[in-house]
Order: structure tokens, then sequence, then C-alpha cells
């Protein structure tokens, strides 16, 4: 008879043989495609003399962009210079009204008109006169609430542009009171 310990090897023997020889096989595969991915990868280098021109492209590029940036200042520089008959805003006095509907219901504006560049005192005082008469047409309903507000200083903004043939370019309100 045997002994049952002469038969079997001991398991500690078997795995430490077996984890050294994964590890060499994986090794050498780690290896290899290291080796082959340099190799592939060394193929697709840009020789040194094409990174020179392409550095020298890009510094020539730089040299326009900066070019241009200059030119750019320049003329913001100008539009400051000739910004300096800067608008002018002119107060008109209080457009006080009734309006069409109904007809027992007042209204009080205050409004400056801003001028691209010098005022018109006489131009301004017609547009006072032509937004009064234009808000005697004009019923609660069409300007009650925030769109109503809007929708009223578009129509006046536009009918003061327009009167002023583009040189009143934005109507502010002072104050805006329906009672």
């Amino acid at each position: 008879m045997t002994t049952p310990d002469t038969d079997i090897k001991k398991p500690a023997e078997v795995s430490l043989a077996m984890t050294g020889a994964v590890l060499l096989v994986l090794s050498a595969l780690g290896g290899g495609a290291g080796w082959f991915l340099g190799m592939s990868a060394g193929d697709r280098m840009p020789e040194p003399e094409a990174v020179t021109s392409q550095t020298a492209a890009s510094y020539t590029e730089l040299d326009k962009a900066e070019e241009e940036l200059k030119a750019e200042e320049e003329a913001n520089r100008e539009r400051l210079e000739q910004a300096d008959a800067a608008p002018q805003i002119v107060p008109l006095s209080p457009i006080t009204t009734n309006l069409s509907f109904p007809s027992d219901s007042w209204v009080r504006l205050e409004i400056a008109l801003v001028f691209e560049g010098e005022a018109d005192l006489n131009m301004a005082e017609t547009i006072h006169q032509d937004l009064l008469s234009y808000m005697r047409t004009v019923s609660l309903q069409q300007i009650e609430g925030a769109r109503g507000f809007q929708h009223l200083r578009d129509d006046l903004s536009e009918r003061a542009t327009i009167r002023s043939e583009g040189r009143v370019t934005d109507l502010l309100f002072r104050t805006f009171l329906i009672e």
C-alpha cells in the first residue's frame, strides 16, 4: 500500500510555479506590445525640419493677428474720438393728456430724447407735439401691463426716430403715471 502523502503534490509548490510562469508570459507580451506601439508611433513622428516650418508658419500667423489687432485698436480709437460729439439728452416738458378711452383717464409722461450728435431743440419740440397727439389716441387697454408699456415705448420711440429722420436714437421714460 501507498501512503496518501507520497502521491499528492503540495498545493503551495504548484501554485507558486504556475504564478511565476504566468507572470513571465505576461511580461513578455507587455514588452512586445510596447515595442510594437513604439515602433508604429515612431513612423508617424514629423521630421525636425517639418516641425521648424510649422513653427515658423504659426509665428507668421501670430504676427498677422497682432497687426490686425493693432489696426482694430486704431479704428476703435478713431471711433472714440468721433464719439466726443457724444449723444445729447434733451428732456421734454411733461405730457399730460386724457386717453381716448375711457376719456376720464389721464396720463402724464416725462420723456427725454437721446440725440445722436448735437441736439436740435426745434426738432425736440416738434417731436413733443407729435407724442402728445399720439397719446390722445391711445386707450387704457392698449397700455395695461408690462407688454402694453413695452408696445407704447416702442411706438413712441419709432415716432421720435421717424420725426427726427434718425437723429433720435433712444427715448428715456422719466415718469409714467395713469390716473
